[in-house]
């Protein structure tokens, strides 16, 4: 569609016309693969009105570019259909740096229009921005390409501005919540997920991890709402009812972030803060005071001073769809998880790695995912050695590998994305890669290379390097392990890159399991107890076997070491009845009173075993339980076997008090099986369950439950 700018070059002026965008390229993902190598983007500017009442978001860009070639013809961007663009236009910008601009925002009333720019003009000087034509067309399903035009006059490497004015309204990165979705049900709650491509609903942009570029803000919400964006600068100027933020180094559009609503802050270290809605904070102020200093400062003992500023981190009520986001200057978190002290204490200190590996170096393309997420996992578990000991790493790694081979069987050991290198065909959702393989095969890979060093030490100073070298740029796996054999001269002249059977290339390219995984004996103290639980619970006769594993005492047992026994309890069911009923004998109660990880996987074992006199307990956790790292799971389970009737009655118990996006997720859960076309009807599962691209059914983007693997085999932190 093609529209013309309504800015002006005198207030009230016409728009003059504009010729038309050029067609755009064959089936590309046109912004990361052609358009962002012709530009220099230098910094981006958001106005940004929230209307919660509406679930509208309305704003004004303004991209800040330079061409890199000469009459550029067209500007080409990654955006959504869930987004509207009003207006193009466009600015000459000064070739020295020039203050932020202010934004104007509407009057209230009806269909209120977008922020609109105001810059710094000399006086008397005349504005002189023009209009732009633009042309949105559909490229995928989880966005579409925004062409503009661009005078022809542009000359290379001469600063401009494009300022773009927008709504945009139900998008897969903007997820409003009415105050009764939230935890204290007094206000309204909006909060952005942008990982891996969804930030296109959020704001037009190049929706790549190639392009960074720092980036300014201005948000005017509510009265009485506290607003919070990923910058490391942030002020609220009372008497205008806006707040300001700016992100002074370099970051990829997914790493901007904004969450608004009934938050309220608590100091937890020098440095660091925690926001919450008030009934939540003394728990998490409870839990986290003093300690993500530790974690901060173990961190740059291994890999060099933090870059951001303050590490501030905020509890997202439970319909955020991954259990943590690595925003830089503060990681969004689940609430859920703070049930869970050992999952908190691992979720925090992976994000807290990011800050280095994936925030600070980012891989360049989202093929390869794993340079941030094995990076940032090894580092997690440096960290979490250093401040908790050996023992507790290998027993979370190995919480970890067992997931890695359990999800390994259900998608089979040729599955081209269990590649740390997978090759993405046009138009295909980056965040179907986000699996464990990213995370645990790229966490072995990276272990295999520390230890090709001999000295986990030595390779602690590589990676500062290799910080120090790639911060605020985005890389290939080629400039990892460049560096790596750089660094390590002896090691080059060894050719350990071509070591038989574990190349570097096989390790990027073939699938299946890692070539090599880590010697986890240091953690047998604790992993040893549960082989054994486990052998005596598979044993005959089972009357001994039960009388033997009752006078094991789990209630002492670390989280980890307890959720690695029920999975693989999980792993063998369905279990002969008998097993099942002695199980719930010696455990049900126990259990019922442990953290929601726990639970969880309890609840799955009586559901995958249809274990009837238990099912009360799974009614009562999905009573309570508002979170898809909880409930889709149980869901799945229960419709794959003799209990979807008895899902269907609690989720129609329970729907109202969800999120509409889990709500839409779980009836396509329950649609399945139930005939072509069929659905819960208004009566039985609400409103019709729509394909939603920015709902996953169970991981992120657009994959429905029939292709996906359930979040308690991913767990997924972003």
């Amino acid at each position: 569609m093609a529209a013309q700018c309504c800015c002006r070059k005198a207030p009230g002026a016409e728009a003059a016309p504009a010729r038309p965008p050029p067609e755009p390229p064959p089936a590309l993902d046109v912004a990361s693969a052609s358009s962002a190598q012709l530009f220099r983007l230098r910094h981006l500017q958001l106005g940004l009105e929230l209307r919660p009442e509406a679930r509208e978001l309305a704003g004004c860009l303004v991209l800040e570019l330079c061409a890199l070639r000469p009459a550029p013809r067209a500007l080409l961007l990654d955006t959504h259909p869930a987004l509207r663009l009003h207006s193009a236009a466009f600015r000459r910008a000064p070739a020295a740096a020039e203050p932020p601009c202010a934004f104007a925002f509407a009057a209230p009333g009806p269909a209120p229009p977008p922020p609109l720019p105001a810059f710094p003009e000399a006086p008397g000087a005349e504005p002189a921005y023009c209009p732009l034509a633009f042309r949105v067309d559909p490229f995928t399903d989880y966005g579409s390409s925004l062409t503009v035009t661009l005078p022809p006059e542009l000359q290379a490497h001469q600063p401009f501005q494009v300022i773009l004015r927008y709504t945009s309204t139900d998008a897969p990165a903007i997820w409003w919540l009415d105050p009764e979705l939230t935890y204290g049900s007094a206000k309204p709650f909006v909060f952005t997920q942008g990982h891996s491509v969804c930030n296109r609903s959020f704001f037009p942009c190049f929706d790549t991890p190639a392009v960074k570029c720092t980036y300014s803000a201005v948000v005017k919400a509510p009265a009485g709402v506290q607003v919070l964006m990923s910058a490391t600068q942030s002020t609220y100027v009372e008497e205008e009812g806006v707040y300001r933020f700016h992100m002074e180094h370099p970051v990829p559009a997914y790493l901007v972030a904004l969450v608004a609503g009934d938050l309220q802050p608590a100091d937890i270290g020098p440095r660091s803060r925690v926001w919450a809605e008030p009934c939540l904070l003394p728990t998490a102020t409870s839990k986290l005071s003093g300690v993500v200093e530790q974690w901060l400062s173990a961190a740059e003992r291994l890999y060099g001073p933090y870059m951001w500023g303050r590490y501030d981190i905020v509890f997202l009520p439970p319909s955020f769809p991954i259990v943590a986001m690595e925003n830089p200057c503060l990681t969004f978190i689940i609430s859920s998880i703070l049930e869970s002290d050992e999952f908190l204490v691992i979720d925090v200190i992976h994000e807290v790695a990011h800050s280095w590996f994936g925030n600070a170096v980012t891989n360049a393309t989202w093929e390869e995912m794993w340079l941030s997420e094995g990076l940032a996992t090894y580092a997690q578990r440096r960290i979490t050695t250093e401040t908790y000991g050996a023992a507790f790493t290998c027993l979370e790694t190995a919480f970890r590998l067992d997931a890695l081979h359990r999800q390994m069987k259900l998608l089979g050991e040729d599955s081209p994305v269990s590649k740390l290198q997978v090759k993405l065909e046009p138009g295909v959702n980056p965040s179907h890669l986000m699996n464990l393989f990213t995370y645990e095969k790229g966490y072995c890979f990276v272990y295999y290379l520390s230890q090709l060093c001999g000295d986990p030490q030595r390779f602690d100073n590589f990676l500062r390097a290799y910080v120090d070298k790639y911060k605020f740029t985005s890389v290939v796996a080629q400039d990892l392990l460049d560096s790596f054999l750089s660094f390590f001269p002896e090691l080059k002249e060894q050719s350990v890159d071509c070591r038989a059977g574990l190349e570097f290339e096989r390790w990027l390219n073939a699938t299946g399991p890692p070539l090599a995984e880590p010697d986890l004996s240091q953690g047998s103290s604790l992993t040893r107890p549960v082989e054994a639980l486990f052998q005596l619970w598979t044993a005959e006769p089972l009357d001994q076997a039960a009388a033997s594993a009752s006078a094991i005492d789990i209630s002492k047992w670390r989280t980890f070491q307890t959720a690695l026994f029920l999975d693989r309890l999980l792993d063998g069911s369905p279990l002969p009845q008998e097993v099942v009923t002695s199980l719930s004998q010696c455990y049900s109660s126990l259990l019922d009173s442990m953290n929601a990880e726990i639970r969880i996987r309890w609840l799955q074992i009586v559901v995958r075993n249809d274990y009837y006199p238990d099912l009360h307990r799974v009614r009562r956790f999905l009573e309570s339980q508002m979170s898809r790292m909880y409930t889709i799971p149980l869901y799945e389970d229960l419709c794959t076997g003799a209990l979807k009737s008895f899902a269907l009655e609690v989720f129609c118990q329970t729907q109202g008090r969800l999120h509409p996006n889990l709500r839409r997720a779980i009836q396509q859960i329950l649609s399945q099986g139930l005939g072509p076309g069929a659905e819960p009807s208004a009566e039985q599962g609400g409103a019709r369950a729509e394909a939603d691209a920015g709902t996953p059914a169970l991981l992120l983007g657009d994959e429905t439950p029939s292709s996906a693997i359930s979040l308690r085999d991913v767990n997924v932190s972003a």
